[in-house]
């Protein structure tokens, strides 16, 4: 398998990570490394990241992962149970359909250079639309059934690797995330796994400095 993606990109480290969690061997390619227009003619969505297997190209984080659960179900990242199991997809897709879409870099861009939106409009967007989402997600974890170490299981699993990197887009944005210690305490599990550490930006083969998802 050849992921294509970048260190910048969270989505991509979504999927890093679940590819690890299940011990999967996958080839690297940056695709700012590819020659221009190359990667689109691979993945007409131009987004990251893709997944390239068996000679075809899954695009979009929530279709690969839903990919290798179903191709390699052990082990698993979804809880068993059909309303635990809806419970995480539900947290995970607010995370990647209501806060990362909004705050992506196209977004930004657009905000900036054809709404006219100022560096500190622009900052207040972020912070909005992060601020809000974290509020409903560490609302959903006080909610949840059981107590778990993680959010939906006792090992880390799909919400979870939805959940780190995007506290940590968050604190790049300048985001407050002390007011939501139920987030909190599930990354402090999961950011010293070797799972996790594998996937940090930080460690790709195309990191060279600050990123920004």
């Amino acid at each position: 398998m050849r992921l294509y993606t970048n260190q910048r990109n969270s989505a991509g480290e979504r999927v890093r990570i679940a590819l690890n969690l299940k011990g999967l061997a996958y080839d690297y390619v940056s695709v700012p490394a590819m020659a221009p227009g190359e990667y689109q003619k691979l993945n007409p969505q131009g987004l990251m990241p893709a997944l390239e297997t068996d000679g075809r190209m899954i695009a979009q984080s929530a279709a690969i992962l839903d990919f290798l659960e179903q191709r390699w179900p052990a082990p698993p990242l979804l809880p068993a149970d059909p309303l635990i199991r809806a419970e995480a997809r539900a947290f995970s897709q607010h995370i990647a359909a209501e806060m990362h879409a909004l705050t992506v870099d196209r977004v930004r861009r657009f905000l900036a250079e054809e709404l006219g939106v100022d560096e500190d409009g622009v900052a207040r967007w972020l912070r909005h639309w992060m601020a809000k989402g974290l509020a409903a997600l560490e609302a959903t974890l006080e909610r949840r059934a059981q107590d778990w170490p993680f959010c939906f299981a006792d090992t880390p699993g799909w919400a979870d690797l939805h959940l780190v990197p995007q506290l940590r887009n968050a604190r790049r944005f300048g985001c407050d995330v002390e007011a939501y210690p139920r987030l909190l305490a599930v990354e402090a599990r999961c950011v010293g796994l070797d799972a996790f550490v594998r996937a940090r930006p930080e460690n790709q083969p195309d990191y060279a400095g600050a990123s920004i998802a």
